[in-house]
């Protein structure tokens, strides 16, 4: 059995739920794995069921914490009913220290962070030095300052992040933060917030900037080209901004909410990542000059949740089978 708390209830953590609900009979069929989630928080409340670690939330109560987030409600709304206690803003930090305490090196206890706050690693960091399990869906932890991720990062045996994505720079072994990212902007300084208001931005710089965008994609479209937002990775840099690519190219062909991150060369390497876009390009001595590529279905709220149910599956030889 896993053992989970899910903090953040937005549209990732919900999905989740949902996923955690409706794969029930097959994960236990099929791998003999059975997620029991035992507590749910937001960032005011948490959820945790009564008499952990035996006790788990039931699918009711899941269902009825989905709905109250749904409905853009704090869980400290939900009504008591028998199965779990709700803490307050207080004493929610305490309460998870604690129960990560009791659980963590006996039945064990995974923390999944599907929020989007960059105040849950100072958590994270205490209940992996306890024994805990983490899997993140929140990018933020791991692009905090580069003493922040290796931290958190040391601890690869009990940490999961498929979901996470640009953290890519620093799985290849850069020492790198986020000012060190050489970053072209969509639009001039001086139509940013300090000095233009978002009706003015919209009224009289959009248009201008259409007539620029405009001329660039008819001279790339002249070169038999198209213009991607990519992020290239090589040769000692690291840099996010427009780029012409050939239209005939996996980034050149790139529909709707496609993902695609490509690894090009046989000798050093050169990623290419587009967000919202996904795919992988493979050269080996049987793909030399045309490479195998893997292309997927990029982000949204149900491929995040799956790849989290997939990072908690995969944590399952850190805990007790089932009897």
């Amino acid at each position: 059995m896993i053992r989970v708390v899910i903090m953040g209830c937005g549209g990732v953590g919900r999905q989740l739920i949902h996923h955690i609900m409706n794969t029930r009979t097959t994960l236990y069929v099929s791998r003999g794995i059975r997620i029991a989630v035992v507590g749910v928080c937001d960032s005011r409340s948490l959820i945790l069921a009564t008499g952990v670690p035996d006790g788990e939330l039931s699918d009711g109560c899941l269902e009825k914490i989905c709905h109250l987030k749904s409905s853009g409600s704090p869980l400290s709304e939900m009504n008591l009913i028998d199965g779990f206690v709700v803490y307050g803003d207080c004493d929610v930090i305490t309460k998870l220290s604690d129960i990560a305490k009791s659980m963590g090196q006996s039945t064990g206890l995974t923390f999944v962070d599907c929020s989007a706050s960059d105040e849950t690693v100072d958590l994270l960091n205490r209940v992996l030095d306890i024994g805990c399990c983490v899997v993140l869906a929140n990018k933020k932890p791991l692009t905090r300052n580069i003493d922040v991720y290796e931290k958190i990062a040391s601890k690869w045996r009990h940490l999961r992040f498929e979901s996470t994505g640009l953290i890519l720079v620093r799985l290849l072994g850069w020492r790198i933060n986020l000012e060190d990212i050489e970053v072209e902007s969509l639009f001039p300084s001086e139509m940013g917030p300090e000095s233009m208001s978002v009706e003015d931005f919209l009224c009289k710089g959009l248009p201008t900037l259409d007539e620029t965008m405009e001329e660039r994609f008819k001279i790339a479209a002249s070169n038999g080209n198209v213009i991607r937002y990519v992020c290239t990775i090589g040769n000692s840099r690291c840099k996010v901004g427009l780029l012409e690519v050939p239209a005939s190219s996996p980034l050149g062909q790139l529909k709707g909410s496609d993902n695609l991150e490509g690894w090009t060369g046989r000798v050093g390497y050169k990623i290419l990542f587009i967000e919202l876009e996904k795919f992988i390009e493979i050269y080996s001595r049987c793909y030399k000059t045309q490479p195998l590529v893997i292309q997927g279905a990029g982000a949204g709220n149900d491929t995040t949740a799956a790849g989290v149910l997939a990072d908690i599956v995969d944590l399952k030889d850190l805990f007790h089978p089932l009897d």
